[in-house]
């Protein structure tokens, strides 16, 4: 399997980030980390690996992008605003850098957004707002709210980056005919502590009439073979 790592300085970040390449061709593919992780994380927790015969096959080309949650929502060290300002500028990078190097690599093909846990939240976090880029949101134990890591600060800014907030007052027609046309899954086991966020998340899309696939993995845990089993199953042949 073609394995390539890249690492350029970004302008929007103002420091250097790295990614992980998997594969030669395919359907465009960006996975984000959990929690604080790193680019190298799927590979090491084998998520990689579990879909590394498609990979090889041709069938996707997946970019494993770096995350800067260490500098955005768990910096308790900056005010909220400025955390929420950080997780924009990595939103912009990812949008403006790593989606072109995806996609003019790829073979061409919907972009699927990706991540387990707290690469869930961002899946959603960030396509949510983009669906005319990200065509397919897969979040594997993904939660979604995000007042726990603002110390109950409120503005515009964390509105609108906040899924569970803005989607209660959407009523921009063509932003939600361009979201009833993105593929959503929100997968989780039935005992991982995050199912209520995501069957919160799956009502609140249904309000505004967007349709998205709730699956609920009997005996599932918050745990990574459990992701494994579902990246297998959501990036099928």
């Amino acid at each position: 399997m073609n394995r390539e790592y890249h690492r350029w300085h970004s302008e929007r970040l103002g420091r250097d980030m790295e990614v992980l390449l998997y594969g030669h061709a395919g359907e465009p593919v960006l996975l984000l980390p959990t929690s604080r992780g790193r680019f190298y994380q799927a590979e090491d927790f084998g998520l990689i690996g579990a879909i590394a015969d498609r990979i090889q096959a041709g069938r996707y080309l997946v970019v494993c992008a770096d995350s800067v949650d260490e500098e955005s929502w768990f910096n308790t060290g900056a005010h909220p605003h400025d955390r929420v300002a950080r997780h924009a500028a990595w939103e912009s990078y990812l949008l403006n850098e790593v989606v072109p190097l995806v996609q003019n690599r790829s073979t061409g093909g919907r972009l699927t957004l990706a991540g387990c846990s707290f690469g869930g939240f961002h899946t959603y976090n960030v396509g949510l707002r983009h669906p005319n880029v990200f065509r397919r949101l897969i979040s594997m134990g993904g939660k979604f709210e995000t007042d726990d890591f603002l110390d109950g600060y409120h503005d515009e800014s964390v509105y609108f980056h906040s899924s569970t907030q803005w989607l209660t007052g959407l009523s921009d027609p063509a932003q939600r005919a361009a979201l009833q046309k993105v593929e959503m899954i929100l997968a989780v086991g039935e005992h991982d502590f995050c199912r209520p966020s995501n069957e919160n998340l799956s009502t609140l899309l249904w309000r505004q009439d967007i349709g998205n696939h709730l699956a609920v993995w009997g005996g599932g845990t918050h745990d990574w073979p459990v992701w494994r089993q579902m990246i297998q199953q959501y990036l099928p042949w």
